[in-house]
C-alpha cells in the first residue's frame, strides 16, 4: 500500500471544503450520485463507438446505509478508473475528469465535474474509501484519505467494474445515517437522473422524465400527468408549454399554467431548475422572468451550471438568453389560445389575467404583445370581455374626457359598489372588474404606459363627474340655502378627511353621495400592499368627499326643520348612509347610526 501527499495549493483545502463549498450538506450526495451518472454515461458512450468492450451489464446506482459501522456507499457500474486516473483524479484536485471526457468525446450527456464535487464527501465524513476497477484491463485500486492531504492507495480484490464509494459518517453528520433524511435526499435531487438508483432495494427516480421527449409523442393525459408526479395536490393545469430549443442555448422543460381562483393562492418558487436532469434549485428568479414565477414546472439546461452565485447568473449571456426566449414562448403561447379559442381564453382569464397584468408591468416587450390578447371583463354582463382596442370602441361616444382621453370606469368589488355601478349603467357607462391583488399597481403602472387612457374607478366621484366633460348642472337651492346646507353637512368623524361639496344632481339622485377621491385611494391601496414611502399613505386618514345633491325634494323638508337637534340627526343619518356604502362607517360610529336610525323611526 503506497501513502502520499495529495498534491494541491493549500493545505486548508478540506476546511474550506467542510465549511464553505456549499451552503447545504446534502449537496453531497447529489454530487456523488452526478459522478456515478457520469460513470455510467461514459461507459455507453464509450461501448457505443467500440472503445470499451464486453457487455455493459446493468447500469445502475446503488445507495445503501449501514448503521452500525456508520457508513453510507454510492457504488455504480460505470466507466471505473485505473490507478493512474485515481492519482490523477482524485489527488490533483484541479482536474477534472469530466471536462477532460467532454473535450474528446463531446458528450453533453455528462453532468459534472469528477474532482471538488467528489470532495464534498469531506464535508460530513470522517474518512472516504473508494474502490475502483476501470473497464481497462487492469488491476482495481483501493483508495483512501482521512480528510488530511495524507491518503492511501494500493491494489484491491473488486471484481466488477465501476466505483463504489464509502463514507464512514462523521459525529457531527450522523443525521445522515437516517434512511427517512437519505431517501429525502435522492427524491430531491435525483428523482429524473437518466441512470436507475436504488435505495433500500428500491428504485427511486423516473429516468425517463416527460422534457425529455418529443412533444409530438405526448398527449394531454401525459402532461396532466406528469403534473401530478410533480404536484401531487395541485389541481390539474390550464394548460402548458414545452420547451425544446438546442440553439443558440440548450434548454428543454415543461412550463404549466396553475388554476389560480384567488390572489392569495399565488405561490412562487414552483419551477425546478435541473441541468442535464439533476436537480439544482427552486429559486429561479434570475433564470425566469420574475412574473412568471408564478408559473409551475420544469426548465433543464446543462448551460446552467450546477454551483453558481447569483451574481453569476445575473451576468451570464445564456441565461439572459433562456429568460428572453421563455417570455417569447410564454406569449406566443397565449397569443395562439387567444387566436384559436377566444372562449376558452375567456374562461380561463381569472387565472391568465393574473400572469399577464404582472407581466404587462415588469416587461417591455412582452407588454407590446400583451396589448393584444389582455382582457378586461364587463362588471354587470359577466360573459362580456373587451380587449383594449374593443373597449375604446364601445366608449368612443361617451367616455371620453375633455383632454380625449378615453376613460376605463372600474370596480374593485361588485356588491360594496353596487349602487355606483347602477348609476354608470344609467349613463350608458360600461365599467369593468378589477378586483385581483396586482389591480391596484396594475391601474397606475398602464396609466402612464397607455398614453390615451385614464383609470377612474366608479366611486371615485358622483357620476356626473366620473368624466371631466366640463358640464354643469343648475341647483334648485339659493346660495344662503347652499351654505347653510353645506355647514350641516360639516361633521367631525374620527379617522376620516371629510370634504363636503353641495352640486345639483338629478332630484332621482341619492341626497348624499360618498366618494374616495381616486388619487388618495390608490395611494393608501398601494400603500396597504407594499413598504417604502408607499407605506406611509396607508397610516393616513380615508380622504372621503360627501357630495350632497341639492336638487333632492327632502333638503327642501331638513332646511325648515326647526328642531336643531332633530335637523343634525337627520343630517347625520344621511351622511352616515351614504359613508355605509363605502364602507367607512364601522365600529361606534356604525352603533350610533343604527342606533339612531331606530330613534328617529320611533
Amino acid at each position: 500500500m503506497e501513502k502520499g501527499q495529495i498534491r494541491v495549493q493549500t493545505e486548508n483545502i478540506f476546511p474550506i471544503i467542510k465549511k464553505f463549498l456549499y451552503s447545504e450538506h446534502d449537496i453531497f450526495l447529489r454530487e456523488l450520485i452526478s459522478n456515478a451518472v457520469d460513470a455510467s454515461q461514459k461507459i455507453k458512450t464509450l461501448s457505443s463507438i467500440g472503445e470499451a468492450k464486453g457487455e455493459l451489464g446493468d447500469l445502475r446506482i446503488d445507495v445503501s446505509l449501514d448503521k452500525e459501522n456508520k457508513t453510507l456507499t454510492i457504488a455504480d457500474h460505470g466507466v471505473g478508473m485505473t490507478a493512474e486516473e485515481v492519482d490523477k483524479y482524485l489527488n490533483q484536485v484541479a482536474f477534472s475528469g469530466a471536462e477532460e471526457f467532454l473535450n474528446k468525446y463531446k458528450d453533453a450527456s455528462i453532468i459534472g465535474h469528477f474532482g471538488l464535487g467528489f470532495y464534498s464527501a469531506f464535508m460530513v465524513s470522517d474518512k472516504v474509501d473508494v474502490y475502483t476497477k476501470s473497464f481497462k484491463d487492469e488491476p482495481s485500486t483501493f483508495w483512501s484519505c482521512d480528510g488530511s492531504p495524507s491518503y492511501e492507495i494500493g491494489e484491491t480484490e473488486k471484481q466488477e467494474r465501476g466505483t463504489k464509494i464509502v463514507l464512514h459518517i462523521n459525529s457531527d453528520s450522523e443525521e445522515f445515517l437516517d434512511a427517512d433524511k437519505i431517501r429525502g435526499i435522492l427524491e430531491k435531487f435525483c428523482k429524473f437522473l437518466p441512470i436507475p438508483i436504488f435505495f433500500e432495494d428500491k428504485q427511486i427516480n423516473n429516468t425517463a422524465p416527460l422534457w425529455v421527449k418529443k412533444p409530438s409523442e405526448l398527449t394531454d393525459e401525459d402532461y396532466k400527468n406528469f403534473y401530478k408526479e410533480l404536484y401531487p395536490f395541485g389541481e390539474p393545469p390550464l394548460f402548458w408549454i414545452h420547451l425544446n430549443v438546442d440553439y443558440p442555448f440548450n434548454l428543454t422543460g415543461i412550463l404549466y399554467f396553475p388554476k389560480i381562483k384567488q390572489s392569495y393562492e399565488i405561490q412562487k418558487d414552483k419551477i425546478q431548475l435541473y441541468s442535464n436532469q439533476v436537480f439544482v434549485t427552486d429559486e429561479v428568479k434570475d433564470i425566469v422572468p420574475e412574473f412568471l414565477m408564478l408559473l409551475h414546472g420544469v426548465i433543464d439546461s446543462p448551460d446552467i451550471p450546477l454551483n453558481v452565485s447569483r451574481s453569476y447568473l445575473q451576468g451570464d449571456p445564456n441565461v439572459r438568453k433562456i429568460n428572453a426566449h421563455i417570455t417569447k414562448k410564454v406569449s406566443d403561447k397565449l397569443e395562439e389560445i387567444f387566436k384559436n379559442d377566444r372562449k376558452s381564453f375567456e374562461e380561463k382569464w381569472e387565472s391568465i389575467g393574473l400572469f399577464v397584468k404582472y407581466g404587462m408591468m415588469t416587461e417591455d416587450k412582452f407588454l407590446d404583445k400583451a396589448n393584444k390578447y389582455f382582457l378586461m371583463q364587463d362588471a354587470q354582463e359577466e360573459k362580456q370581455f373587451y380587449t383594449l382596442e374593443e373597449y375604446k370602441t364601445a366608449v368612443e361616444a361617451l367616455q371620453k374626457n375633455k383632454e380625449g382621453k378615453y376613460v376605463i370606469l372600474y370596480t374593485t368589488d361588485l356588491v360594496q359598489q353596487d349602487a355606483y355601478l347602477k348609476a354608470c349603467a344609467e349613463k350608458g357607462y360600461k365599467a369593468v372588474r378589477f378586483e385581483t391583488i396586482v389591480d391596484a399597481a396594475f391601474v397606475n403602472n398602464m396609466e402612464m404606459k397607455w398614453s390615451d387612457v385614464q383609470f377612474t374607478r366608479v366611486d371615485a366621484d358622483i357620476v356626473d363627474n366620473l368624466i371631466d366633460k366640463n358640464e354643469s348642472t343648475e341647483s334648485v337651492l339659493s346660495k344662503d340655502e347652499a351654505e347653510s346646507l353645506k355647514s350641516l353637512f360639516g361633521l367631525q368623524i374620527p379617522n376620516l378627511n371629510v370634504t363636503v361639496e353641495v352640486k345639483g344632481l338629478s332630484p332621482e339622485t341619492a341626497p348624499v353621495l360618498a366618494t374616495r377621491p381616486e388619487f388618495m385611494r390608490r395611494m393608501k391601496d398601494m400603500g396597504a400592499v407594499s413598504g417604502g414611502m408607499a407605506s406611509f399613505y396607508a397610516t393616513m386618514p380615508d380622504e372621503v368627499t360627501l357630495t350632497v345633491n341639492g336638487n333632492h325634494p327632502i333638503y327642501q323638508t331638513l332646511l325648515k326643520e326647526k328642531d336643531k337637534t332633530q335637523q343634525e340627526k337627520q343630517t347625520r343619518n344621511l351622511a352616515d348612509l351614504a359613508l355605509l356604502s363605502q364602507g367607512l362607517l364601522k365600529g361606534s360610529n356604525l352603533t350610533d347610526f343604527i342606533n339612531r336610525s331606530v330613534e328617529l323611526m320611533s
